[in-house]
């Protein structure tokens, strides 16, 4: 099997609702973008990245630490249609979307991820890990269930599935947002009209399931820290701490 030439694509929009500015906050002597981009580089996994952005900030930022930078040209509804725009003009087979509030990657997971296009009936595919039964409660916890070939089922902010007799120990699967795709699927997808499942959820992988394509899951045990609140940064702040001793 030929190598698929994999490029990282990290959306990174400026505005943010919980966290203002969250991207360009410090992390650890560097902002969180900074640090976003060279986890992934460090990984060696990546035949390009590029950091898509609407900020000029943010840009000089990844030019500063040897970063490629894609200037998004439009307003985008989501991560998906930003890396969209800029993969229009990148020649590659596979694209990796990694949010640029997530630092911490895992070289493992990402590697997994990759190797999951092996199978060439794979067209996306992303990352879980397990969580305790009260965690699945929260709806800002996305739940995934798959199938016995660890295709995903559905996602949603509920808890599924739904113990009814409460005598079956069941696994909770939480989704990690990383996706992976084949440059044609992303293309394709991010044209396609918003679902009712996605507006209902606000989940738009749900518009790739309803379109009838399946989405491979990887598990692992990584947990990474999205940084969407206050905390979130301060929790980042230590976990680095503690890497860097």
């Amino acid at each position: 099997m030929k190598k698929l030439k994999t490029t990282a694509l990290i959306p990174a929009r400026y505005a943010s609702t919980r966290l203002p500015a969250k991207l360009v906050q410090d992390l650890a002597g560097k902002s969180v973008i900074q640090q976003t981009f060279l986890s992934a580089k460090n990984t060696g996994l990546f035949d390009q990245i590029i950091v898509a952005t609407d900020h000029e900030e943010i840009a000089e930022q990844i030019k500063a630490v040897g970063g490629e930078v894609f200037r998004s040209q439009h307003s985008h509804e989501s991560g998906s249609d930003r890396i969209a725009e800029a993969a229009q003009s990148i020649e590659t087979d596979l694209i990796i979307n990694i949010q640029g509030d997530e630092p911490l990657l895992d070289k493992d997971t990402l590697s997994r991820l990759i190797e999951a296009f092996r199978d060439d009936s794979v067209q996306m595919a992303s990352v879980m890990f397990k969580i305790p039964a009260w965690e699945a409660e929260n709806p800002n916890a996305v739940k995934v269930v798959v199938d016995e070939n660890l295709n995903a089922l559905y996602f949603s902010r509920h808890a599924i599935p739904f113990n009814r007799e409460k005598e079956v120990e069941l696994s909770y699967w939480k989704h990690v947002g990383i996706y992976a795709y084949r440059k044609e699927l992303l293309m394709q997808f991010t044209k396609w009209p918003k679902s009712a499942l996605e507006q209902a959820e606000m989940l738009e992988q749900l518009r790739v399931l309803e379109h009838g394509v399946k989405i491979r899951m990887v598990a692992t045990t990584h947990q990474a820290i999205a940084i969407d609140t206050a905390e979130d940064l301060i929790n980042a702040r230590e976990r680095f701490e503690k890497t860097n001793k």
